[in-house]
Parts: structure tokens; sequence; C-alpha cells
């Protein structure tokens, strides 16, 4: 069995007033994981850097240009029966214009902006939840023990 990285994970957020909202979106019935409600995902193409990967998948799914863009420390797996391998996921967390338009690709059906815990509540899985919950502490408090690590667009 190997450790692998090949997919990132990319939350997408606004702020409206004094509140936050999160970007989620709804896979297509007849992709993988059909009908699940996940934030940007994707494959890092060979030769491209995670965050690059992240910019772009952004781009692709939602038609958004981040105002600021951070990697998050928090890193996500799971194991790959398929692959036989445990898949590394390095997250980061995009900050856009409020009045920014969505448009999704055809890998999704459906686009909500919602607040954490709804979000929260229609992740499939724990690791999502997890980065959420991360991004939302930084992004509402700003702890100074939290440190993303901002790149500059």
């Amino acid at each position: 069995m190997q450790i692998e990285s090949y997919l990132i994970e990319s939350h997408i957020f606004r702020r409206i007033n004094n509140n936050i909202e999160y970007l989620i979106l709804k896979r297509s019935g007849n992709d993988s994981y059909p009908n699940i409600w996940q934030m940007v995902t994707g494959t890092i193409d060979k030769d491209e850097k995670a965050f690059e990967t992240a910019l772009r998948e952004i781009k692709e799914e939602t038609n958004l240009i981040p105002k600021n863009f951070w990697i998050i420390p928090f890193v996500n797996s799971f194991y790959s029966k398929e692959r036989d391998s445990i898949c590394l996921i390095p997250v980061f967390c995009a900050e856009v214009e409020p009045e920014s338009e969505v448009i999704i690709s055809k890998d999704h059906s459906a686009y909500l902006w919602t607040t954490m815990e709804s979000a929260k509540e229609k992740f499939a899985w724990h690791g999502q939840r997890q980065s959420l919950n991360i991004i939302h502490e930084y992004v509402t408090t700003r702890n100074n023990y939290l440190f993303f690590n901002k790149i500059e667009l």
C-alpha cells in the first residue's frame, strides 16, 4: 500500500454584512458519489502544484475568482480500495466578493450559499466537516494561534 496525494479540497466563503456564508455544491446524479453536497474538489494534474489545482478547480466548477486565498493547516485523508492507497488531500480556502455570480459546471446540479452548521449537516464525510470547523474558527475570530498561509493572487 502506498500514500499519495492526487486530490484537493477547497472551501469558498463570502461575507454578507456580519455573516459568513459557505458555498456548497451538489454533485451531478450521474457522477461518482452522485447527489452529495461538497466543497470544490479536484484532481491534481501532472506538473501542477496543489494550490494551482485548487484555484483552477474553483474557476472551472464555480466561475468564481477569489479575492483572498489560503492554505489551511489541515490535510484530509481517505483509503481507496481501488488503488489500495491512502490519499492525503490538502485543504484550501477562498474568499470571494459578496456579489460574485456562481456558474456551476456540468459536474454539479445545484449550489447553495449557507451557514457553517447547514453545510456541515450536508457534508458526507467527517474530514470535510473538520476542515470547515477550522476555517470557520479562523474567519470568524482570527485567533492568533491559527496560522493560515495566505497565497497572494
